[in-house]
């Protein structure tokens, strides 16, 4: 008996089988309408090259003093290393002064021993100890320190950072070039991970809603708050604390970026006065490091529990001028859209913003670009002498992946800190607004 035909064997054409499927399945329903929620700041934590902790940063700010200071072979963090080649490579940086965090055990002295010293913190980097203690800052100031299960599912971690521990790399770099490999510390990816602040941060707490790490170079601590504003705003979670940190005070660190030419050589003589945005004088950055964290919250999550709220989160723009690695388009279009899009996503006119805080980080290119940007999107309100602009960077050099956070937190203070005189004084005031500029 003849066995089936060839053609009895085959599937039917696949053509055929979608038409089949997709006619026997009703279309998905659009998905659920999301309104967006209104955000709000309700703690502030920081450590900078002016102290440790807010008020202790803001004082110094404000006073006019500068946190930028000449380096030594020891801030160069070569502990592997014998001490003729620090010094050698010392004595090659072509600059050398920093923004340093102060370290110590006094008031507004970052504390080593309590964050980064103790044996359970050997998988901690100094740029995660740094998080940690704005952090910690910042939710004490928000008194949010949930303890049920519902509040920690809700609440998220959005902490970035540009480099990582870069120190660890080259300390492990140079254990491999002397065989000493088995003394590779089995923390070492731990340690060097950038998102790891955000991870140490969310473990601390018991945090379970999005953890979250951006990694955009000056440009992260701002990208960082904004999505993670974005975040409760679409009901991802009801608080999120968010930020950026950076260690970056090494010998590789600042080597690379001194062979790119982005770092100040003209004041090594006179540190305080290397990092001057805007000014005529100016021929590069200061590197900085520190951290910058706030909490945001859904504005009736923090009227429900009566939090202090220090300013509404109102507009988030991001941009890219697809020009060049490290130079802005000479027009500065990077920054207008950027502008442009926080100003729409606000619904703020640009003549109803009172404060522009600047990236303008001391580079001849950049700092001309950015103004050119500004003065195109603010026009006369920027020239009229209404509207404030200033780059903080003066005090506390460019803490890259920290710059967009703690600058952020500069920028609401200042807004805080005047709503609150014109609440004393008998004058009125219809609005206040800022633009943070990364």
């Amino acid at each position: 008996m003849a066995g089936p035909s060839r053609r009895m064997l085959l599937s039917p054409p696949l053509s055929r089988c979608i038409r089949r499927i997709s006619s026997s399945l009703e279309p998905f329903e659009p998905p659920p309408a999301v309104t967006p929620r209104r955000v709000v700041v309700t703690g502030l934590g920081m450590v900078t090259p002016l102290g440790c902790g807010v008020e202790t940063t803001w004082k110094r700010l404000i006073d006019g003093e500068c946190g930028i200071r000449a380096i030594t072979p020891e801030d160069l963090k070569m502990n592997n290393f014998d001490g003729e080649t620090r010094l050698h490579t010392f004595e090659q940086l072509t600059s050398k002064v920093a923004a340093t965090v102060p370290r110590g055990t006094n008031q507004g002295e970052f504390n080593e021993e309590l964050w980064l010293n103790s044996k359970e913190h050997r998988s901690i980097a100094r740029f995660i100890g740094y998080a940690l203690c704005a952090a910690d800052e910042a939710l004490r100031d928000a008194n949010w320190l949930p303890t049920e299960q519902e509040q920690k599912e809700m609440t998220g971690v959005s902490i970035g950072g540009g480099t990582g521990s870069i120190s660890d790399i080259l300390d492990a770099a140079q254990m491999i070039c002397e065989k000493r490999l088995r003394r590779l510390s089995p923390f070492f990816i731990p340690r060097i991970l950038i998102n790891m602040a955000s991870g140490h941060v969310s473990m601390k707490y018991g945090f379970q809603g999005p953890n979250h790490a951006a990694v955009t170079a000056c440009a992260t601590g701002a990208h960082s708050i904004g999505d993670a504003a974005r975040m409760i705003q679409f009901g991802d979670a009801n608080v999120m604390v968010a930020g950026g940190t950076e260690s970056s005070i090494d010998a590789l660190s600042i080597a690379g970026f001194c062979r790119s030419r982005a770092l100040t050589t003209k004041y090594n003589s006179c540190p305080e006065e290397s990092s001057r945005p805007f000014d005529c004088g100016r021929d590069g950055f200061v590197i900085g490091e520190g951290s910058g964290a706030i909490v945001l919250e859904e504005l009736e999550h923090a009227k429900k529990r009566g939090a202090k709220i220090y300013a509404e989160f109102r507009g988030y723009g991001m941009s890219g001028d697809a020009y060049h690695i490290t130079q802005p388009h000479g027009d500065g279009k990077g920054a207008i859209l950027a502008m442009t899009r926080a100003l729409k996503q606000s619904n703020v006119h640009a003549n109803q913003v009172d404060y522009v805080n600047a990236h303008a980080t001391s580079t001849p290119l950049g700092d001309a670009v950015e103004a050119k940007a500004i003065k195109t999107i603010f026009s006369d309100h920027a020239s009229s002498g209404a509207l404030a602009l200033s780059s903080t960077k003066g005090a506390i050099g460019h803490l890259l992946g920290a710059a967009g956070a703690v600058e952020a937190i500069f920028a609401v203070l200042a807004i805080h800190k005047v709503r609150n005189l014109y609440s004393i004084l008998p004058i009125k005031r219809s609005n206040l607004s800022f633009l943070l500029l990364k």
